[in-house]
């Protein structure tokens, strides 16, 4: 068992002075930190579009394509890979699946997004958003009546 929680710290010391190929020098003793949420923010790694949401920056011909975990660090990588990591995924798809295909989801225009940090991380003051029920029936397959007038609903996922 281990003291060291990868979740909140991600911290280690270097124990012996290391040089990189590209002459990046690291002394013994030395603090190594990375930031898990800057890095899913850099355009370095995703490019001038990585604050946007687009789920389909992982997708390829219509199917999902993984990331290096240690590109993706939400979960970071190697023997301390997250334990929870599957569960979290399956968790993400029940509950974020569904609400797309019959709604439109937009974040409330102004509502402040921001993380708070505690053993995991989520939104510091919930996320507001709106769904408007989408009117294209052909596409998705459903036969329910409705007025042809979107239903707006905001509500705060916390």
């Amino acid at each position: 068992m281990t003291s060291h929680w990868v979740i909140v710290d991600t911290a280690t010391e270097v124990v012996e002075d290391e040089v990189f190929p590209d002459g990046t020098v690291l002394k013994k003793g030395t603090k190594v930190i990375y930031a898990m949420y800057s890095m899913g923010r850099m355009e370095s790694i995703w490019g001038e579009d990585c604050r946007e949401y687009r789920p389909e920056r992982w997708l390829k011909d219509g199917r999902f394509m993984g990331e290096s975990a240690y590109k993706f660090t939400a979960f970071t990588g190697g023997p301390r890979l997250c334990l929870g990591k599957d569960f979290a995924y399956y968790q993400m798809k029940f509950a974020a699946a569904p609400p797309p295909r019959r709604y439109r989801v937009d974040v409330v225009q102004g509502h402040p997004v921001a993380p708070k940090l505690a053993l995991t991380l989520f939104m510091k003051h919930g996320l507001k958003v709106t769904l408007a029920k989408r009117d294209d029936k052909a596409k998705l397959r459903t036969t329910s009546a409705s007025s042809g007038v979107p239903q707006v609903v905001v509500c705060s996922l916390q």
